[in-house]
């Protein structure tokens, strides 16, 4: 029997592995041409005629939701810019053998949809700091602040610290409202977007003691992210928190648990003072394994930190150490789930931007597919009736999708097209700057002969038309998908800074509470008005015709 039991555990170990080792990125697959059939039906009229018609059905039969929403998840894709959206669910499709362009990354079967105005208070082009600040804490700040208005200007610590300047996040809204609350990121948990949810700082770069230090301040005047998160009122009461960064939570000359040394310069441990100070059960974990066996009945707190910094992507990801951006969207809704009030949750998809950088457009892609997944596991495991869910973005990039390619041909590969002027081929995505310049134009301007080169590599920089390096952000709008009660408020050309705060309308906390008292009530209070007018005005009339 013993026997029997060790080979049953041996053989479901390599369904594990398989299972978790079956991702393959475009590079190591030949992607199909799009399906026949679909091709020719497009050529019919009838085709686009009745695809429209039961496009027009859904919308019309569509009812507004006007509940309150118990629990409230926002997916913060970052640097996902529509370029990136419309050229994922292309390769989406492609990986399945389908047609790409009439495939759908699953925010965009949301019911409403939005466009985000994203610059910051003295930037045209924003970055994930200042904008961390208008879609958390509904106020705008200035570039690279995080948690604090605009009149604190960059590395001045001691306006940061002033109350007067510090700006709440939806998380602190939901905390009062006696609401559960996590973060889930694939970057460190103190990189900017995730410390928009607990921390008020001068400058993002001061996510621990030794970066403070670093950039030449004082630790003790510039409180770092992490000493912000399990010491400070927002941070503390997180139940989870879910991502990479052991590194600012321990001290210089203490390993983590896969050997890395921390770098924290006061000696203080972190973590472990993060599990000392919990009053319920509290837990922390470093890997795959360990999120897996996580009891979550008999846990209230979780902290898992999976990598030094920020955790790999997914094309590099040690699937035993790291789990993915779906996994840790799972764990932290089993905890959060358990309170009966609700909660809110943070979840960042951070290596779409981290991947744009470097202009790598095939690993941006395969981040925002992982994205999408994690949406679809949120909605998989929540009501809609009582979940509002809002998928946006920071900020754009500079990533073009652009040419006049062939239906079906590879998004991530060669157009099929030429330039009218060098004739040499092109990719259908490039980029307005970043640091591949150099490897696509020769000193006197000429450009790489593409035809040659393996653009599907995983390590392919795309082409970028002047050099910085590292590429940048774009300043245009972003989209907001929104699914659950009050979506239909998240339409029309907004200011980043009122997401948050129809939020908390939806879901009654905040600054929220006051406007939202038994909305349908105000409602039917309304009509009563109306009616009441309309009826004292036909009176009225009814006097003067009498007279």
């Amino acid at each position: 029997m013993k026997g029997f039991l060790i080979f049953i555990f041996y053989i479901g170990g390599l369904v594990f592995l398989v299972n978790c080792q079956g991702f393959q990125e475009p590079s190591t697959r030949l992607l199909k041409p799009a399906p026949l059939p679909i091709r020719l039906k497009m050529k019919k009229t009838s085709f686009w005629i009745d695809d429209a018609q039961q496009a027009l059905r859904g919308k019309i039969e569509r009812s507004l939701n006007e509940g309150k929403a118990k629990n409230v998840i926002l997916f913060l894709g970052d640097g996902l810019s529509i370029e990136t959206i419309a050229a994922g669910r292309i390769l989406k499709g492609q990986l399945e053998d389908r047609l790409g362009e009439r495939s759908k990354l699953t925010f965009e079967n949301f019911p409403a949809v939005g466009l985000s105005k994203t610059y910051c208070v003295d930037k045209q082009v924003a970055d994930s700091a200042c904008t961390a600040t208008a879609y958390l804490g509904g106020v705008k700040g200035n570039y690279r602040t995080i948690g604090v208005n605009g009149n604190v200007s960059l590395n001045d610590c001691g306006s940061a610290m002033n109350p007067v300047n510090q700006v709440e996040s939806i998380a602190s809204w939901a905390q009062k409202a006696n609401k559960s609350t996590g973060l889930v990121t694939n970057t460190a948990v103190t990189h900017a977007s995730p410390a928009g949810v607990y921390s008020h700082l001068a400058n993002r770069e001061f996510e621990s003691d030794y970066k403070v230090k670093l950039e030449g301040y004082n630790p003790a005047k510039c409180v770092d992210a992490a000493m912000q998160l399990v010491h400070h009122d927002v941070g503390k009461k997180l139940n989870v928190v879910l991502g990479g960064g052991t590194k600012r939570f321990l001290p210089n000359g203490t390993l983590d648990f896969y050997g890395n040394a921390g770098e924290r310069l006061d000696g203080r441990n972190l973590i472990s003072e993060w599990r000392q100070s919990k009053t319920g059960l509290a837990k922390s974990i470093f890997n795959v394994q360990q999120l897996i066996a996580t009891d979550y009945n008999n846990t209230d707190y979780l902290m898992g930190l999976f990598a030094p910094e920020a955790m790999n992507f997914k094309t590099e990801a040690d699937v035993v150490k790291e789990p993915s951006l779906e996994q840790m969207t799972e764990a932290a809704i089993k905890i959060l789930r358990k309170n009966q009030n609700g909660f809110f949750l943070f979840v960042e998809g951070g290596h779409i931007d981290t991947a744009h950088h470097e202009n790598m457009a095939q690993k941006a892609l395969i981040e925002t597919l992982e994205f999408s997944k994690a949406i679809q596991k949120a909605l998989d495991m929540t009501n809609s009736e009582e979940t509002l869910i809002v998928v946006t973005a920071d900020h754009s990039h500079t990533m073009t999708f652009s040419g006049y390619s062939s239906i079906g041909n590879n998004i991530l590969g060669l157009n099929t097209e030429k330039s009218d002027v060098d004739n040499l081929p092109y990719t259908t995505l490039s980029y307005a700057n970043g640091p591949s310049y150099y490897k696509h134009f020769n000193w006197t301007g000429e450009r790489l002969d593409l035809k040659n080169v393996n653009v599907l590599d995983k390590e392919f920089q795309y082409v970028s038309t002047f050099p910085s390096k590292t590429e940048t952000h774009g300043g245009e709008d972003v989209a907001v998908y929104a699914n659950g009660p009050w979506s239909h408020l998240f339409t029309g050309s907004l200011e980043q800074n009122i997401i948050p705060h129809m939020m908390a309308y939806a879901s009654c906390i905040g600054d929220g509470l006051t406007m939202c008292q038994n909305p349908k009530a105000r409602s039917s209070a309304a009509v009563v008005q109306i009616s009441v007018i309309l009826i004292i005005s036909s009176l009225i009339l009814t006097l003067f015709k009498n007279q």
